[in-house]
């Protein structure tokens, strides 16, 4: 949380970090503080999960959702990636991603921190 602060006192809006196994932190530019967990998945190979969540957060967000869709849909993305050997060959696609996604409540996902 204080990386996050730091971040935003050299003018960096909404703050973003991921925690490995433990999910993903945003600070947004509101001072809210966020803590998305992993999704329940059976880890198999968690080569390129940064990658994997980077490159659905890119995506998400170029599709218009708002921050915190665009961090679960990641999270997802980079969820399914770790269930599968490899880097490119483990990266879903969008009709995976939309299919594990429609069997969780997305309110679910996030958590206030204090």
């Amino acid at each position: 949380h204080r990386a996050a602060v730091e971040l935003q006192k050299k003018g960096v809006k909404d703050v973003i970090i991921t925690l490995g196994k433990m999910g993903c932190f945003l600070l947004t530019e509101k001072q809210e503080a966020l803590l998305f967990p992993t999704m329940d998945v059976k880890v198999v190979d968690t080569t390129g999960a940064g990658d994997a969540f980077n490159g659905g957060l890119a995506t998400a967000l170029s599709k218009g959702k708002d921050l915190k869709e665009a961090i679960f849909f990641a999270t997802a993305v980079a969820s399914l990636s770790v269930t599968k050997v490899g880097t490119a060959p483990a990266m879903p696609n969008q009709q995976e991603v939309q299919e594990f996604l429609s069997s969780l409540d997305e309110s679910a996902y996030w958590e206030k921190v204090k």
